[in-house]
Parts: C-alpha cells; structure tokens; sequence
C-alpha cells in the first residue's frame, strides 16, 4: 500500500501504541490527546498534535480509540465523507448504558441474565436485603472506565456486597450516580469480538480472556486489565449466538470498527455481560502483534468499507501488562516518587513484542510517564497456550523496571476453561 496519512484521536492516550506500528510500517501519523496530564503518552514515538480538527483534511483515515461521546464525532465526519474508524451514538450507548446494551440484546433474541438498575445506593442496600443472593455491582456511564469499583459477590446472603455498598454510598456517590445489580451464574467468561466495515463482520473473529484481578489466581482488586490471552476463530456458537444476531443494526448505523461482547457461559447457555464497542486494551496490541496483513492496510481497508482478507497467525496469543506503583490505584503523589520518569531497561536492547501504553521516548531511551502506572504490554504466540506464554514470559526476563510488577499466570485459565468450552461445544465453527 502506498504511504497514507492516519489522524488518531484519544481521550485518554489509549492509541498510541497502534499509531506507532502504523508508523514504523511507513506511514504519516498525528496523534491527538484530549486528556492534558496524558499529553506525554507516546511522546518520542509518535508525532503529537494540539488540534486535531486542523489535520482532518491532510488525514486518508481517521481513527478514534474509545466511546464516551467520540461516536457522535465519528458518525459526523463519516458522514462528512471522511473514511473513519470508530462508533455511532448508538454504538457508544451500548457500552456508556449497561441497562441499553442489556435491553438492545435482548431485542435481537439473546438471554440475557437478570438485573436491575439504580439510580441510588438505599435503594440498592434495600433490594439486596430484601433479595439475597450473589450479585455484581457494575457502574455505568463514565464510572464504569473506574475498573475497580466493579465488584463481584461472594457472599450467598449479599452481605459482602452489602458492605461494599455501604462504602459507595460514602465516598462515591457523585461519581455513581448510576449502576446495575446483575445476578451472579457460574461458568466460564469468554469474550467473542469482530471488525465490522460499516456493512458486516470481518472474519476471523477474536475469542478473548481477560485477567482483571491484580494478583495471580484471580486474587486482589479489579483492574482494567492485567492481561489478555486470545485466539483467532471461524465464527463459533459463541459468536453465532450474540454478535451475529446484532450485524443488521450494526450495519444500519454504519459502525466502522471493532466490537465485542463478554460472556458468562455454562452447560445452560450464554449469557452477555458487557459490551466494549471500540478497541480494547491490551486486547488490540496482541491482536496486532497477532496480525499477518499490516494493520494499517488493514485499518484503511475497514474504513473505506472494503471487505479485508485478514491474516493472522495461528495458534494462541497472549498479552502481559508490566505495571508500576500506585496501579490500580490513583495516588498522584506515590507515582511521581516511586515512578515517574522511570528508566525501562532492556537487556541487549531486545524489544521484540514489546507494546508501549503510559511510555515516552527521549534521546533514545523508554521513558515511564502519564499518571496510571500502566507502562507496556509484552506479547508472545505459539502453536499452543504454553509455547505463547514461553515466548512472552521469556521476553519479560529481558526487561527491568524499577517497582515493576505483573501477573505470572496470564492464559493459565485456558487449560481448564477449554476443556468446559470444548465439552458444552461453544468453540465449534458453524
């Protein structure tokens, strides 16, 4: 493909190391951060502009990294006959709107497991009293970005959850202002996610697991993700009976993106639990790192509604994030002493499967900066589970942060999950 000029836009520097693979396969980029303590992400790899509205000309595409609002600036510029990558209000509302992304699947014809909505914690603390049982406190709107105020019950009689309400109702009631209870089912969770062209899925799809607890063995609080494991898949009965059944409206709004559902399932059925209507974090860095066909003749194609051949290894893939203090939790203060502008050393300057996410690059040196701690992603594949978890975990040994941390145990869940999956046969393409 010959050079292009890509114009991505980010509310909180989520992009920046797509817009770099972009550029290291020959092309023009320029990168816009809304967020102004997020500003230093990506510095040094990727030229960064203070005006994205000035370069919406010079862009062939135009890529935006997250919901929150940017779907109606997407669908204008789409409109405007701009080839655009990102949402639709429609789209940002599935995921913005825990109650309409639930309501919006339900119409399409898929289960969907019981919750209720509330607009306030005594209503909440009430209803559990009055209904015990395991349920998941899940913030929506803007909330739900605060990974860990997500909060999963242990408790059959709901007194965890109560407690943990009774703190909300304390501290945060003006950040949630409003929240979903979703009852609580066993099983195994598993995210199905496509591209979409504006008229269809591309395949292969993606099946994902995420690790969100801090700790390994799913220990400690909730973060937005301690890292990912993935293979690529014909459509499968997951897919087939959740995402499928939304490509007509997908196709009505004209979503140009990628797309992917969460899902509880057991040898009851599947059911959905969130919706991510953009890319996902570290999801689109493995899948990169996974990817055959550059992702940016990849993304140009999407965008001008083309129906891409995607390529992509076989076998399995995961992604490792190597964090640093205060993560996940924000505490401006211990990050300047204890992180910021950390030196990430590389041994024998090998990089090879290294993602960038809260890094800037000076005089040739990887640099920790913006305020969360989350510093980069290390990828490994490999013909099976253990050969990609070799190859990523391998790489870490190259790698040297001061305070660094991450899990050890990314894509173990695989080896008891699938044989669960292959057993109800939720894996089988069809």
């Amino acid at each position: 493909m010959d050079q292009k000029n890509f114009l991505f836009i980010s509310i909180d520097a989520l992009i920046g190391d797509i817009a770099w693979q972009v550029i290291k396969e020959g092309h023009n980029v320029k990168y816009y951060i809304q967020s102004e303590d997020q500003r230093e992400v990506g510095s040094g790899f990727v030229p960064i502009v203070d005006d994205w509205k000035k370069h919406v000309d010079w862009a062939d595409v135009i890529v935006f990294d997250d919901v929150l609002g940017q779907g109606a600036i997407a669908a204008d510029l789409r409109k405007k006959g701009k080839a655009v990558i990102g949402g639709t209000p429609y789209t940002d509302k599935l995921e913005d709107d825990r109650s309409f992304g639930q309501e919006e699947l339900k119409k399409a014809g898929v289960p969907i497991l019981s919750y209720k909505e509330f607009h306030n914690f005594d209503d909440a603390i009430a209803y559990v009293k009055a209904n015990p049982d395991k349920y998941v406190i899940k913030p929506s709107g803007e909330a739900q970005n605060m990974k860990g105020l997500l909060f999963i019950g242990e408790d059959d009689q709901g007194r965890d959850l109560i407690e943990v309400l009774e703190d909300y109702k304390a501290a945060l009631s003006k950040e949630i202002p409003v929240f979903q209870l979703q009852k609580r089912v066993s099983g195994v969770e598993v995210a199905v996610g496509a591209f979409f062209n504006g008229k269809e899925f591309i395949y292969p799809i993606n099946v994902n697991f995420e690790h969100k607890k801090l700790f390994p063995g799913n220990l400690g609080p909730s973060t937005g993700e301690m890292g990912t494991s993935m293979f690529w898949s014909e459509p499968n009965r997951i897919f087939n009976s959740t995402l499928k059944k939304m490509e007509p409206k997908l196709a009505e709004e004209g979503f140009v993106g990628y797309i992917d559902i969460n899902c509880i399932v057991n040898s009851h059925g599947i059911y959905p639990l969130e919706w991510t209507s953009r890319f996902g974090y570290p999801t689109i860095s493995i899948q990169q790192e996974s990817m055959l066909t550059p992702i940016s003749e990849f993304f140009y194609e999407l965008a001008h509604g083309e129906k891409s051949k995607l390529r992509v290894k076989s076998g399995f893939h995961i992604g490792v994030r190597i964090v640093v203090p205060p993560f996940p939790f924000n505490d401006p203060e211990s990050f300047k002493i204890k992180s910021k502008d950390s030196v990430i050393f590389f041994d024998k300057g090998k990089t090879e499967g290294v993602h960038i996410e809260d890094a800037k690059l000076v005089k040739g040196s990887w640099i920790v900066t913006g305020t969360v701690g989350v510093v980069i992603i290390v990828c490994g594949s490999g013909t099976t589970m253990k050969q990609a978890q070799a190859q990523a975990y391998g790489r870490i040994k190259n790698i040297n942060i001061p305070h660094m941390y991450y899990r050890n145990d990314i894509g173990d869940r695989w080896f008891e999950d699938s044989d669960k999956l292959n057993t109800w046969g939720y894996l089988r393409e069809n």
